[in-house]
Parts: structure tokens; sequence; C-alpha cells
């Protein structure tokens, strides 16, 4: 699981050395960590209660989120603060991300039981077409970047062809849960402390991609009151991401006062888009303060 243009740490730069969190030891180490507390939380679920085997699927989330979120701040983690840590994060990341495939095989075999054995509930309380759509074409682009995560099936494709896959596939899957936790927070008011902690956390995955892209395009010549209006609206986007509740429902409205808009919420993964809006307007921000090209320069005179 990787991105398109990102650093490649050597072997001389793994940073941690410890051999049992490097590698195949590190995903032995956590996927066993993550399959010892399913079982043990296995242990007091009744089989015949759907509303347990829904606490599961969501148990299993909450175990396989925090890596898909580190999956994608690690190249910015590395970019922004080059050390130990982050370059053995570098070295380990697909290790990382297979944990987190088998986080979200265990919400897979749960998902399954409710829906074969519980089909009532499963389509009266669980089921909704867009997030169907969202959740199979998430579990698509696991499997497929789970094969190609080897040799045998990676060699079939081209070097952008796999790129492609994986930058995709890992937003998507980000996205996924992100928007999750979002309306939660913003939308149905949770008073979980988790749903806050992984909206957060998700927020701040990003927005760390953002800011090492950022500092990849810096230019020196940026002129002060450029960098003022990227500095005001990376402000503005931290407003709207702890303020949602106060300018979602009037968004949502307005987008979706269309009919083809309202017929595309019930189909389009994430549409209107309303919780990526934030990071959005971070991204323009940065866009500005890194050397936007807003400002025509006079041409350069001829040499004489």
């Amino acid at each position: 699981m990787a991105f398109i243009d990102e650093p490649v740490v050597t072997e001389k730069e793994v940073g941690v050395r410890a051999r049992w969190i490097n590698g195949w030891h590190l995903f032995v180490l956590t996927s066993a960590t993550i399959t010892a507390f399913m079982l043990v939380r296995l242990v007091s679920t009744d089989f015949s209660s759907p509303q347990d085997l829904s606490a599961m699927i969501q148990y299993s989330v909450r175990w396989a989120v925090p890596f898909i979120f580190l999956v994608i701040a690690i190249s910015a983690l590395y970019r922004l603060f080059p050390g130990d840590v982050t370059r053995w994060l570098m070295r380990n990341r697909r290790y990382i991300g297979l944990s987190f495939a088998v986080a979200m095989a265990w919400q897979g075999a749960f998902i399954f039981i409710v829906s074969y054995f519980h089909s009532e509930h499963y389509y009266a309380e669980i089921y909704y077409l867009r997030d169907e759509l969202e959740g199979s074409s998430g579990y698509l682009l696991l499997v497929a970047m789970t094969l190609t995560s080897f040799g045998v099936f990676r060699r079939h494709m081209s070097p952008g062809q796999w790129r492609f896959l994986h930058l995709s596939g890992v937003t998507f899957l980000w996205a996924y849960p992100f928007s999750v936790y979002w309306w939660n927070v913003f939308y149905y008011k949770t008073q979980y402390w988790f749903d806050v902690l992984f909206y957060v956390l998700g927020f701040a995955a990003f927005a760390l991609r953002i800011l090492a892209w950022g500092r990849k395009r810096i230019e020196d010549d940026v002129a002060w009151f450029q960098r003022g209006i990227g500095g005001c609206v990376m402000l503005c986007s931290l407003w709207l991401a702890a303020t949602g509740h106060f300018w979602q429902p009037a968004l949502s409205a307005a987008v979706l006062s269309r009919p083809w808009s309202a017929e595309l919420e019930l189909w389009l993964p994430f549409w209107p888009f309303e919780p990526f809006l934030p990071l959005v307007t971070l991204a323009l921000g940065v866009w500005f303060v890194s050397g936007a090209k807003v400002v025509n320069r006079l041409p350069r005179r001829a040499a004489a």
C-alpha cells in the first residue's frame, strides 16, 4: 500500500531496528493482537442477538481505523519530521496496511453473519444503498490492494497502474471512515469520545499530507500578501473543521435542492462531500502560501 512520488527509505535507514517490530514480525504481532481482542470480545457475544453482532461490526472497525489513518499519514510524517521513528514507519507501511486488512476481515465476517443469519434486522436497521455501495467498493479496493502487495500479483501490473490502485484505494479507505465519524460528530451529535477522537485523527492524517505537499512545492519569492491570504484561508479551514454542525445544514440544503443532486445522494459515495470541505479549504490555503501564481509577473528583460 503506497503512494505516487513518495520518499524511499533504504535498508541502512531503517531507524528502529528491533527485529520483532519490523517486517513480517510486526505484522504477526499486530494481527495476533487484533485477533486476540476479537476473540476475547466474542466470548461475551450472543450470536443469536443481531444487536450484539452489530456491536462487533463497530468494534472491529475501531480496531481497523487507526491503521488506515496511519498509513495515509506516514509519508507526510517522514517528509515533515524525518527521523528514526518516521523512517521505521516508512519501512513498515506495507505491514501496517496489511494489519488494517486483518481488522477489516473481521468486520467483513461479522457483516456476513448478521446479513445471513439475521437478514431482517440487517435490511431494516443496517442496510442503506449508498452505504452498501461505499462499503462494497472499499472491500473490493482492499482485496485488490492486499493481493497486489505481493510480487506474484504485482508483476502483472505496470508501475503506473499499481501506484494508481494504491493511491486511489488508500484514499477511499481513509475517506469512508473519516466521513462516517464526521457525520457522527456534527450531524448525529455523538456522545462517544472515540467518534470525536477518530474524526480528529482522520482530519489530521490528511492535513499532514496537504502540508507535506505544500512544503515540497513552496517558493521563496511568494508575496507577503499572498502568504497572508493563504494563512487566513488555512485558519478558515480549521474553523470549518470545528463547526460542521453550524454550516452543514445550509450547505446540504443548497446543494441537494436540485433533483439531479438529490438523486446523486442516493448512490454516489460521499455526495455532496460536506466532510471534506475543510480539507479542500486547507489545500487552497496551502496552495496560496506555497506559491500559487495569482499575480501576473512582468516578463524578464532580454539580455543585452
